[in-house]
């Protein structure tokens, strides 16, 4: 079966559905590809690139929508577009079927079977084909460098001749996918970054990226990120007064607002109110990842950029993944591969929607001439719920004696059983041994025991570099070696040398080690 990429017709959409990459890899589950002349110039792949790659270029998207079985797009189809499809037809783009029922009837109507790529459940399995978070995921890298664009200073503090530069504050509000990859992008420039979220599971993997959250101090038991696929929940009016107070708080010292927020099916909530904006700097800016569904900031103009009145810049595009076309392409063109990976089981050219398979069944709208939006909710969770943590038991002054005079007991019996059973062997081996011998062995006994209590009592990170060093002293048996290495008999000298060499790699090996491990613990 043949899958086509038409050109993408919404005005300022750059990207295309299907790489010169991406379709060498769907050649290999058996499909021919084609794809319309010019549909990969906006992304600079060039019609020979296809060629190159084994893909069909036709001139026009009627050609395209007559030959193809599976139609992969980036945005949802456009009514003339629908027009061209035709019953049996497979059609993978992103549609927002929430949003576009009069859509949904169309394709249903025409028999088409539709597979929305922002409908693919967020589970683990299903990650591979996750366009939304891909788009995301390019999205905050790309506002962060639009921000830094509109900015004009440096992220980084900086102390030079000419003068000190501080480093910018950037405040992140929302950390999903792209509010990750903003903080990522904005620490790596320098940046002493803020990130704000209203699920508390999520303050480990900001600070882990060496952003700091934003505490709220108000007590309120958070819907878990299982319940909502991952996604943030509506908050309490309550919630949202404390958030509020919070922002207006920050806003006179960020030097740049990253607004990532979104509900599925919910216009964006508002955030950052104009009074934040006012009470910003002159000069700072305003990123709104939201402008699409009507913005996370009052003042956000969907795809304008706008000054307010005090000099903040608010930026409103809704195309950032287009704005880095090229990129959005490989890793959309990747999801649609990963999708048609699982739509072919058989690696024959042949896609089965398999409408018992949780990521299939969730991310198909229409089929077999009915629309089968919404999908019921996956078998699997989409993250784990956590447990919440069992809290240690407060220990009274008297347990916790009591506790420590068992475990002086314990260890008092252990030491007295070991030295008994000790005196008892030395005892058995001096019937039956010489003086001589036993005079050396007891010397010898008496090192281990000391060396064991010794070692025994170190704390446990520091086993391994003071293993390394007793490993290292322990080789002055050396000596013994050194004593024979003069002596008449070949064989002596021989077991002698392999005995000088072997403890001195044992030697110089164990202070190496040594020196590299404790190193790790000290700051470059």
């Amino acid at each position: 079966m043949i899958i086509g990429a038409p050109k993408e017709i919404h005005e300022g959409e750059a990207r295309v559905a299907l790489t010169p990459q991406s379709a060498q890899l769907l050649a290999k589950l058996g499909y021919q590809c084609v794809v319309e002349s010019g549909a990969g110039a906006g992304a600079r792949f060039s019609d020979d690139a296809y060629r190159e790659a084994g893909v069909e270029v036709v001139p026009t998207a009627a050609e395209l929508w007559a030959k193809a079985d599976v139609v992969v797009k980036v945005r949802a189809p456009e009514p003339s577009e629908v027009d061209q499809t035709r019953e049996g037809q497979t059609l993978i783009s992103f549609i927002a079927p929430a949003q576009n029922p009069d859509l949904l009837e169309s394709l249903s109507v025409r028999g088409v079977t539709t597979i929305a790529m922002d409908m693919v459940p967020r589970i683990s399995r299903a990650q591979k084909m996750d366009a939304l978070s891909s788009m995301a995921n390019i999205a905050g890298y790309r506002a962060v460098i639009e921000a830094g664009n509109n900015f004009g200073r440096f992220f980084t503090g900086q102390v030079t001749a000419a003068g000190k530069v501080p480093p910018a504050k950037v405040l992140i509000v929302g950390a999903g996918v792209a509010g990750l990859a903003a903080i990522g992008t904005a620490t790596s420039l320098g940046a002493i970054t803020y990130a704000f979220d209203v699920r508390p599971e999520v303050a480990e993997q900001i600070e882990s990226m060496g952003a700091e959250f934003v505490y709220l101090d108000f007590e309120e038991a958070q819907q878990d990120g299982a319940a909502t696929g991952g996604y943030a929940a509506p908050s309490s009016p309550e919630f949202r007064e404390k958030q509020l107070e919070k922002f207006r708080e920050l806003a006179p010292e960020m030097d740049i607002v990253i607004t990532t927020a979104l509900i599925p099916g919910r216009d964006a909530p508002k955030l950052w109110l104009e009074d934040m904006v006012l009470a910003m700097k002159p000069g700072s800016v305003v990123v709104d990842l939201a402008a699409e569904k009507g913005g996370n900031c009052d003042l956000t103009v969907m795809d304008q950029k706008v000054v307010s009145e005090n000099g903040v810049t608010i930026v409103g595009y809704t195309d950032f993944p287009s704005r880095m076309a090229a990129q959005a392409s490989t890793l959309y063109g990747n999801n649609i591969r990963h999708m048609m990976d699982d739509l072919t089981p058989e690696k024959d050219g042949v896609p089965f929607v398999n409408m018992e398979d949780d990521v299939i069944r969730g991310a198909t709208v229409t089929h077999e001439a009915a629309i089968t939006f919404p999908p019921p909710p996956p078998k699997v969770a989409a993250i784990a719920a956590q447990k919440p943590k069992e809290k240690p038991k407060e220990l009274t002054p008297a347990e916790r004696r009591s506790q420590e005079v068992a475990a002086f007991q314990k260890q008092t019996r252990q030491q007295v059983t070991l030295l008994a059973v000790g005196a008892a062997i030395l005892l058995g081996v001096g019937l039956v041994a010489p003086a001589s011998f036993m005079q050396h062995f007891i010397v010898f006994v008496l090192a281990v025991f000391v060396g064991f209590q010794v070692i025994w009592g170190v704390a446990h990170s520091l086993h391994t570099p003071l293993m390394a060093v007793t490993n290292a002293i322990s080789s002055i048996i050396i000596l013994g070696a050194l004593m024979q290495i003069g002596s008449g008999s070949f064989l002596v000298i021989l077991l002698a040398g392999l005995s000088v060499f072997m403890a001195g790699i044992n030697i110089f090996g164990g202070f190496l080690v040594t020196r590299r491990m404790l190193a790790m613990f000290q700051k470059s």
